[in-house]
């Protein structure tokens, strides 16, 4: 009995061994499957990387555009500013009144008296009508009262005969006198009222006047302020209807373009200098002008002086408050001019900074973009003027991603 229970303690003891040989085949599976997970991931991670690689990029273009020839290496300085009128006025009436007829449109051309509105002249008439008729009743007590001197001379000197031959007393003669030096006075002071008559009658038909507005000068009208039924008057009427004006006019042979120029660079503009102006209607027509006259006061908060430029090419597509773009060209002797260098503009979003250097990516037919080192010249209203490595008609991207490089494909950005 006690040998079979040594045999099945034994038996007992080998059952609680745990059999590490058993163990290790599935520890060896779970670590290759392991080990295959993470090599899936990574192989599914690197596939998407690439395909997100592989897409282009969407991006925006936009064309160079040629700056011009006198705009080019013969500019000194670029400056934007506005088309802007010497003459110009607001055409009102010098009296108050309601308007009556109203006969301008916009875009109407007048000349110099050109009957531009009626007000209403009932009271100015009769005003006029008035003094007519006191002038015509001084006139006819005028002559009344020539007639009575003329029969007092005769009087008094019938009446000096008979004193000469003692027929009369010499108070006769004495009244006979008074009566002619009386007569005499009253005609002086009748010849006056006669003047104050005509006087008041040329102030009742400068009022009538003043009831026709017509043009100051030969222009185009701009705007059209009244209209018949209201009241009009040369000065505010206190926050009332009352319009202070008819209509505005502009001497279109009067238009100049001023600009701001940053004090820092206004030493290289004179008067007299030659200027190329672009409106930025019109990019493609170039505007040859010259320096009126360099305004002597500086804009404290822009740090700017103005300059007025003469606009050479008259042309009624130039109108006041257009916006306008001008190149300060270099005068320098015919002999020493040099062939112009072609520049383009381009937004200066588009322009990339690396280090020192300026790049911009142009954007080829193919779909692809060219990396391109460029010169810079000065800015022009947000803009950057390109002198070298860019051609007109070129495009570029804006605002080129981090990540963009030469020759990767981009995808165009569909336009809003």
């Amino acid at each position: 009995m006690a040998h079979w229970d040594v045999l099945e303690k034994s038996d007992l003891l080998n059952q609680l061994r745990i059999d590490r040989g058993a163990d290790r085949p599935a520890r060896r599976r779970t670590r290759l499957y392991a080990v295959l997970a993470a090599a899936v991931l990574l192989l599914g991670g690197g596939l998407w990387f690439g395909v997100l690689r592989a897409r282009p990029p969407v991006v925006q273009t936009t064309v160079a555009r040629a700056t011009g020839q006198g705009a080019g290496a013969g500019s000194v300085l670029d400056a934007s500013g506005y088309v802007t009128a010497r003459r110009q006025a607001t055409v009102s009436a010098k009296i108050t009144g309601k308007v009556s007829e109203v006969l301008i449109e916009e875009g109407m051309r007048v000349r110099e008296g050109d009957v531009l509105a009626r007000l209403d002249d009932t009271e100015a008439r009769a005003q006029l009508g008035l003094t007519r008729a006191q002038l015509v009743a001084a006139r006819s007590q005028l002559a009344e009262v020539r007639a009575q001197l003329v029969q007092a001379e005769r009087d008094h000197a019938r009446q000096q005969g008979l004193y000469d031959r003692q027929l009369i007393a010499p108070q006769s003669l004495d009244a006979a006198l008074a009566q002619r030096d009386m007569l005499r006075a009253r005609l002086a002071a009748t010849e006056e009222q006669v003047k104050v008559a005509q006087e008041s009658q040329a102030v009742a038909q400068v009022q009538l006047d003043n009831t026709v507005i017509r043009a100051p000068f030969s222009g185009v009208v701009v705007a059209k302020s009244a209209q018949p039924g209201e009241m009009i008057s040369p000065i505010s009427a206190g926050g009332g209807f009352t319009r202070t004006g008819i209509g505005t006019i502009v001497d279109m042979d009067s238009l100049e373009i001023q600009v701001d120029v940053n004090e820092s660079y206004i030493n290289r503009v004179t008067p007299g200098q030659p200027v190329e102006a672009t409106l930025n209607a019109y990019p493609d027509w170039k505007i040859p002008g010259e320096v009126i006259a360099i305004i002597p006061t500086a804009d404290r908060s822009k740090a700017t002086v103005k300059v007025r430029i003469a606009i050479k090419a008259k042309d009624p597509r130039v109108v006041p408050d257009m916006g306008a773009r001008v190149g300060f060209l270099d005068r320098k002797p015919a002999g020493d001019a040099a062939p112009p260098t072609p520049s383009v503009l381009v937004p200066a979003d588009a322009v990339r900074a690396e280090g020192d250097a300026a790049v911009v990516f142009v954007y080829n037919a193919n779909g692809t973009v060219e990396r391109r080192s460029v010169t810079l010249g000065p800015d022009l209203s947000g803009q950057r003027r390109v002198l070298s490595g860019l051609r007109d008609g070129e495009r570029v991207v804006l605002v080129p991603p981090p990540t963009l490089a030469d020759g990767q494909a981009v995808k165009l950005a569909e336009p809003r």
